[in-house]
């Protein structure tokens, strides 16, 4: 699976942005999806991961209520809507495929690129 993320900006605190990610494999409809995101200097840490059906998703508690993740398979594609967004969500933003869905990186098998995300206040 290759994934190509984009959709990341700048945007003033309270705004919104939606991330997108393209994946390229035949197997995309049946593969867990994660978002993730570092900050210069930090881990990079769980943002949200959607089921590979699209009927279970998981949210890390500083973005939960104002992040959506979502899928269409159709389209090969998992998005995710942020809206509400503060200078603390500034980072680079990556989409990540796996297996099975979960908030660890270890869990991902396959990476995109990155599209930074900067919020200013």
């Amino acid at each position: 699976v290759q994934l190509q993320a984009s959709g990341g900006g700048l945007v003033q605190t309270g705004g919104s942005l939606r991330l997108s990610c393209a994946a390229s494999g035949r197997t995309f409809s049946r593969t867990a999806m994660g978002w993730f995101r570092q900050a210069p200097g930090k881990e990079r840490e769980f943002v949200a991961a959607i089921s590979w059906s699209g009927a279970s998703t998981f949210y890390a508690d500083p973005v939960r209520g104002r992040f959506t993740i979502s899928r269409d398979n159709a389209k090969n594609s998992v998005y995710l809507q942020m809206n509400s967004l503060k200078p603390e969500d500034t980072a680079l933003y990556y989409c990540a495929a796996g297996a099975l869905v979960g908030s660890r990186t270890n869990m991902y098998d396959y990476w995109g690129q990155g599209t930074q995300v900067t919020v200013s206040s």
